[in-house]
């Protein structure tokens, strides 16, 4: 049975409709007191570094707001309630864009301090490989995207907040080979950086592939929506597998191509130094 309908004027107002998730607001406001206490008072008071760096500091509050956007903007109540395209480019926010900007923005000498326990840092290296990571995060997306459970996490509320917490904890380890800034839990080398995303865009192929080419909607929560923009149930659906490959297989090749060329000036500069030693030096 479809949904009740709203007024055009109701309609309208979810476009500007943000909201005012107490959970949401909370753990995003400890994670930035967190990381400010972090880079500020308790670098200071245990000389963790000389000084802290303004960008790391832009990077990761970027990555925070992302999330606030994803979550509390008109886009939630849009892809919760009317549209799963909408619902797969909020994913994209959660899973492909914040996390990375979040490790990226968190210095290495704080995550030494946080994880100094030897069972926390134990625990970090597993889940950090790259064989873990990549299982971890690929097999918690597709359980999530089966229609039973689909159905369930935008049915009850508990369901979908435990959706988004394993979706964004699972995708920090998914990127974490690439973009680790601390030497104890490394990145990858470059060839295997490009391997590694390679192979999580053809786990997002297998992934997204049955969704795109159902000949029917796979979720009875938006085949039943309110059409609040001219798309039928399977069109919706096929745009929002083409959003989330497409988005994610731009960025995933935009990283294979710099992994490639970070690689290359790398062993051209290490071919150069060895010739300089041997005492070779080219014509010119």
């Amino acid at each position: 049975m479809r949904r009740k309908g709203r007024s055009q004027g109701a309609v309208d107002s979810i476009w500007t409709e943000w909201h005012s998730h107490p959970e949401v607001l909370i753990g995003l406001g400890l994670l930035q007191g967190g990381y400010l206490l972090g880079v500020g008072p308790i670098r200071e008071r245990y000389g963790l570094a000389d000084g802290s760096d303004p960008r790391q500091t832009a990077t990761f509050t970027l990555g925070l707001l992302i999330i606030f956007f994803a979550l509390l903007s008109p886009l939630h109540r849009i892809s919760n309630d009317f549209l799963f395209s909408a619902h797969m480019l909020q994913h994209v926010l959660l899973t492909l864009i914040a996390p990375p900007l979040l490790i990226l923005g968190t210095p290495d000498w704080l995550l030494r301090r946080i994880l100094r326990p030897d069972p926390l840092f134990i625990a970090a290296r597993i889940a950090t490989h790259p064989v873990a990571a990549f299982l971890l995060f690929n097999a918690v997306f597709s359980v999530w995207h089966l229609p039973a459970l689909y159905n369930l996490s935008v049915t009850f509320r508990a369901a979908h907040v435990l959706e988004h917490v394993l979706f964004m904890g699972t995708a920090v380890l998914m990127w974490w080979p690439i973009v680790s800034t601390m030497p104890e839990l490394p990145r990858l080398s470059y060839p295997l950086q490009m391997l590694y995303l390679f192979l999580i865009s053809i786990a997002q192929i297998i992934i997204f592939a049955p969704i795109t080419f159902a000949t029917g909607p796979l979720y009875e929560w938006y085949a039943n929506a309110p059409r609040i923009v001219g798309l039928d149930a399977v069109t919706d659906q096929q745009i929002g597998a083409i959003i989330m490959k497409i988005g994610g297989g731009v960025l995933l090749i935009s990283l294979i191509i710099a992994a490639f060329f970070r690689w290359y000036s790398r062993e051209e500069e290490r071919t150069r130094r060895e010739l300089a030693e041997a005492g070779y030096e080219p014509d010119g």
